[in-house]
């Protein structure tokens, strides 16, 4: 084996301290890039050849032994030693094993500065699309218990208190358009992630690799990037990506917090499945919802490393600097935090019971029938501020007699207010609130199921563009 490459140095008269390496190594998971940088190296190997600095043979020789080292990392035969500053140094000190001289080749006309910019980049846009696909299948479970729930009747909350009927399709319909939106913004990301840093070098861009548009074009990008100081300075890209992370754990520690609602004793809504909830060590009886805590804890994960990656950025000055690094350990704590997160989340959904008649029965507790009898008497030609307070009284009246809306009769409603008439009875009831709700985007069953049909188009065009290279 070769001796560890060093990548810079030659101008110092003495080695550096084992204080300045252990600060500067970078840590083990980081080696996760180490695809990435071998498909930059390949594709910086042409604009060599192109170049004139490697002949087509070396092209060819050099792309073959990357070829070999991502074969033998993937099988785990080769692993970097604690010499290994960074990938780039493990995988020229692999390719100098394998090639000798000719290995060294390889590092003209290019910078660990667009190297490591371009490395990430690679790898946030295909992790964008690897945690869309964990949000699509969130929201397959979300859509298949909508369908079975289109029809079911539940109270809807505002304040965290009884509000009006709604159906539970639409509850968990609410959760999965915010889903929706969730994966159109790692959509924008890749969108405007698709500018390459390659061939930007240390700031000033290449005197050698002078067409890195071909190099952008080969690595799936729309363009290279247009300044080269921006291109290795600049990761609101990154800053971006942790933003649709954090607000991805904001919308998933939303529907979180609903179900430790729906599971607990006082709601009784629905009863997870015995493979996604856990056990007290003390209390045999208890069934705890720790997949919906788990993931409440780990959304606050996504936001600090979103808040760090802004205050990293906010005042650095000029092109590269080191504090760029903390966009990796950022970047691999989100996705890393989601990719365990996501599965649990749709594996607990998928496979909650939920019990229709308890729903049922909550459906018009406290009064959630009040706003039908405020919108019959505008509908009759009663002013609605008015009608509010008419509304009010009536509820006051039921509450001095215990009854509910439902149970008043005509000779009660005249006894509040000579305009409410019998004819508002019929609308006492919670299917013909819901089925009044006919509008665009309303609880009526009816729009339910049309928002199911078009959330599941918008779905599969979600889930072609995540399943693309």
């Amino acid at each position: 084996m070769t001796e560890p490459v060093r990548l810079w140095g030659a101008r110092f008269r003495s080695p550096p301290s084992e204080a300045l390496m252990n600060l500067s190594r970078s840590p083990a998971n980081y080696f996760r890039l180490v695809p990435e940088d071998l498909m930059s190296s390949v594709a910086h190997a042409r604009e060599l050849m192109r170049a004139g600095i490697l002949t087509e043979a070396e092209a060819e020789e050099i792309i073959a032994a990357l070829k070999a080292i991502g074969k033998d990392w993937r099988a785990g035969r080769i692993a970097p030693s604690p010499a290994d500053e960074d990938v780039h140094t493990f995988l020229e000190r692999m390719l100098k094993d394998r090639l000798g001289p000719l290995g060294g080749k390889l590092r003209a006309g290019r910078s660990r500065n667009d190297q490591a910019a371009n490395d990430l980049k690679l790898h946030l846009r295909s992790a964008a699309r690897r945690l869309a696909s964990h949000v699509l299948a969130l929201q397959d479970a979300l859509i298949t218990q909508a369908e079975q729930h289109r029809d079911t009747l539940c109270p809807g909350f505002t304040h965290l208190q009884p509000a009006q009927p709604v159906t539970f399709a639409q509850q968990l319909l609410a959760h999965a358009q915010g889903f929706s939106r969730d994966i159109d913004r790692f959509r924008d990301f890749d969108r405007r992630a698709a500018r390459s840093p390659l061939g930007a070098a240390a700031l000033a861009g290449s005197a050698i690799a002078l067409h890195p548009e071909l190099s952008a074009r080969e690595l799936g990008y729309d363009a290279p990037c247009e300044n080269s100081i921006d291109a290795v300075g600049s990761r609101d890209h990154v800053a971006e990506f942790l933003f649709v992370t954090a607000m991805l754990g904001v919308n998933l520690s939303r529907l979180a917090e609903e179900v430790f609602l729906w599971s607990s004793k006082q709601f009784r809504w629905v009863d997870l499945d015995d493979g996604y909830a856990t056990g007290s060590s003390i209390m045999p009886q208890k069934k705890n919802p720790d997949i919906a805590e788990l993931t409440r804890g780990r959304a606050a994960r996504l936001i600090a490393v979103l808040n760090g990656v802004l205050v990293a950025l906010k005042g650095l000055p000029f092109a590269y600097n080191r504090d760029l690094a903390e966009d990796k350990w950022a970047s691999f704590e989100a996705i890393d935090t989601l990719e365990l997160v996501l599965p649990a989340m749709a594996g607990m959904i998928a496979t909650m019971k939920v019990d229709r008649e308890r729903l049922a029965e909550q459906a018009t507790e406290g009064f959630t029938l009040a706003t039908e009898v405020a919108d019959w008497l505008s509908q009759n030609g009663v002013p609605f501020s008015e009608a509010h307070e008419i509304t009010g009284a009536l509820v006051r009246y039921c509450e001095e007699k215990a009854i509910d809306l439902s149970e008043l009769t005509p000779a009660d409603l005249a006894a509040v207010d000579a305009r409410l008439g019998p004819g508002v009875l019929p609308r006492l009831t919670p299917e013909a609130a819901v089925a009044a709700r006919t509008g665009y985007g309303g609880t009526s069953p009816v729009r339910v199921g049309e928002q199911i049909e078009r959330l599941k188009r918008t779905v599969e065009a979600q889930r072609h563009w995540a399943e693309s290279a």
